[in-house]
């Protein structure tokens, strides 16, 4: 390296790290490096130049190798959603089918709206030497490759072809990053032979700089116009989505709520916003909801969205509020914030809701409606109750989810992913403390779990938290993606991981059974191909990655193990069988739209369709 007064020539991988070293966010005060380091797997295309990049700073910028670029990236977008977005980590792949392989994990940053910055080897710019190992030609466009599919699933994707496009092209990422509106992964395609080249760049580019997460105001038109509309309601609610972690508004939406007598229902994004045991916590709405928030919500008048984008689990593909129902959209982001024709109110929660509530005045919500959606609270706990109880019956999801609920630390943070687990979680998990709940299911992604529960535990120790990371797993998202459990060993980032085996995809055989079908390779008894279905050895398997491991046979064995879990500083994974058919969680369910076919053979297939076809006059129209 040689340098000027003003410059300092840097390869252009030298130039990232460099620039990633010296960015700063203020959080509480509290002035922290943005990016907390990285995961990577090295390869030829990233380990010659970003590899050396990277080494000098190994103490400063940790490097957490991975096992599968996959999961790198369920890890970094766990680790950014414990941060509420204002952290993230970066991932780097080899060019190819490393790279390729954290395409699922910017889908999933992107549909939850996660910063996550990937450094992925590209082909080289020159081409001198192509085809090169791993490239994919097409033949009538050179320039177009893997890297070209992450357009599609990130916010900002770039492909640097000269080192001083490093000064334009990584602010612009770290901005779309920590933006509230367009927040999202990042990409950045680097050549092989680019990332070792070197320009004189200005020592300025590398001054140490503090961000901040901006906050929008609203505009107060909207506010008024959001405040007559409530002002009128008669049977209003407010449905709490994980935007409003994100904004850190939990006080202002609880004290906006209070204040007007609101009932409050949570999405599964914003499944701990308020404790279970708060007056106003209606419950979880929509498909995998409860039967208090489902039943509030088909009466309300005017609904307050803040900070969900409302997918079809929180509406029940619309069909969970009334057709004359008023929406009110408040939403950091325009694109949320009018959907289905909502009233639009534009702007950050902690302050929306505050200017909200100055404009509602002593609005106060009828008391005979409040009292209403308390008394469907309480006869939905009474259901979650029966529901978790261990008794004289099969093993289920919900009687593990009962046990570790009542066992674990209120600051405990729980992670589960797709498959019937999200849907036993947000039902029947009662929130002991704020923002301890992590489903993902904005893209319903399996193989998430074990992954995201590594890169929340990693977040954790930054906070030099004391509470553990319980993860909570199917032997279908288990055998999809486990490796991380090496990963937690290796690095000493315990996990608590219950697997519980229902011996395949079970939730979906038990979609294929409610649209008519008969069950058809899902359970692996149920599979044509398979002559001899055997259960495999979970607990066998997750010690030979040096996890300690048991099998437990019922719920109180499961209690017992998990107290051990708890006083051990090693990652434990605690197996337990539960019931493929039985113990399903069956309250709390609306509509959900799904495809079944309007022409079969099969009777049952007909008769499903045509029900299902029934309850689609509930269905609001909107955009």
């Amino acid at each position: 390296m040689t340098a000027t007064a003003s410059t300092i020539r840097l390869t252009a991988a030298q130039a990232i790290t460099r620039y990633l070293l010296n960015q700063y966010i203020e959080i509480d005060g509290i002035e922290t490096r943005i990016c907390g380091g990285g995961f990577g797997i090295f390869g030829h295309g990233n380990v010659p130049c970003l590899g050396e990049a990277l080494y000098p700073h190994i103490d400063t910028m940790p490097l957490y190798r991975g096992q599968n670029e996959q999961s790198m990236g369920f890890a970094a977008a766990a680790y950014a959603k414990y941060h509420l977005r204002r952290r993230f980590m970066f991932c780097t792949a080899s060019a190819g089918p490393g790279t390729a392989n954290l395409l699922t994990a910017a889908a999933l940053a992107h549909a939850n709206r996660l910063p996550m910055l990937m450094l992925c080897g590209d082909t080289f710019l020159t081409r001198l030497p192509d085809p090169v190992l791993q490239q994919l030609e097409h033949f009538g466009n050179p320039t177009l490759g893997v890297n070209d599919a992450f357009k599609a699933v990130t916010r900002f994707w770039d492909r640097i072809t000269h080192p001083a496009q490093v000064i334009q092209s990584l602010p612009a990422a770290l901005a779309t990053m920590l933006d509230p509106a367009d927040c999202g992964p990042a990409f950045l395609g680097l050549p092989q032979d680019v990332q070792g080249w070197v320009y004189d760049y200005p020592e300025s580019f590398f001054a140490r700089r503090v961000h901040r997460i901006r906050r929008q105001t609203p505009d107060m038109r909207e506010i008024t116009d959001a405040a007559a509309s409530l002002a009128g309601a008669k049977r209003p609610v407010i449905i709490a989505g994980g935007g409003v972690q994100y904004s850190g508004a939990v006080s202002e939406l609880t004290a906006f709520a209070e204040a007007h007598g609101i009932p409050v229902l949570e999405t599964i994004a914003g499944r701990a916003n308020m404790l279970a045991t708060h007056p106003l916590n209606i419950g979880p709405i929509g498909v995998t909801g409860s039967d208090s928030a489902n039943a509030i919500a088909e009466q309300a008048d005017v609904v307050l969205a803040v900070g969900t984008r409302l997918q079809d689990f929180t509406t029940g593909s619309w069909t969970a509020f009334a057709g004359d129902a008023r929406l009110i959209g408040l939403n950091v982001g325009r694109h949320d914030a009018m959907k289905h024709l909502s009233l639009p109110v534009v702007g950050d929660a902690k302050l929306a809701l505050t200017a909200l509530g100055e404009a509602l005045g002593d609005y106060l919500a009828p008391d005979s409606w409040t009292r209403s959606a308390q008394d469907e609270r309480h006869k939905w706990d009474d259901y979650v109750a029966d529901n978790v109880a261990p008794g004289n019956r099969p093993n289920s999801y919900a009687q593990a989810i009962g046990v570790v609920n009542a066992l674990c630390d209120p600051r405990d943070r729980v992670v589960t992913a797709a498959g019937g687990l999200p849907a036993e979680v947000t039902a029947n998990w009662r929130t002991l403390d704020v923002g301890t709940v992590d489903v993902e299911f904005g893209f319903s992604c399996m193989g998430y779990e074990i992954a995201g529960g590594w890169g929340a535990r990693i977040a954790q120790a930054e906070a030099e938290a004391d509470q553990d990371t319980i993860v909570f797993v199917g032997d279908g998202s288990y055998l999809l993606m486990n490796s991380d459990i090496y990963s937690s060993v290796l690095t000493g980032k315990k996990l608590i991981i219950l697997v519980l085996d229902n011996g395949g995809f079970a939730v979906i055989n038990k979609l294929q059974n409610n649209t008519g079908q008969d069950s058809f390779n899902n359970l692996i008894a149920d599979c044509p191909t398979v002559p001899e279905p055997f259960t495999v050895d979970f607990e066998a398997h997750a010690r030979s990655m040096g996890a300690d491991a048991v099998t437990v046979a019922n719920p109180a064995e499961l209690g017992a193990a998990f107290t051990r879990a708890k006083a051990s500083d090693k990652t434990t994974v605690i197996v337990m069988q539960v019931d493929p058919y039985e113990g399903w969680t069956t309250g709390g369910h609306a509509w959900w739209e799904v495809g079944t076919p309007q022409v079969s053979d099969n009777a049952n297939v007909r008769a499903k369709h045509a029900e299902i076809e029934a309850t689609r006059a509930k269905q609001r129209q909107g955009v």
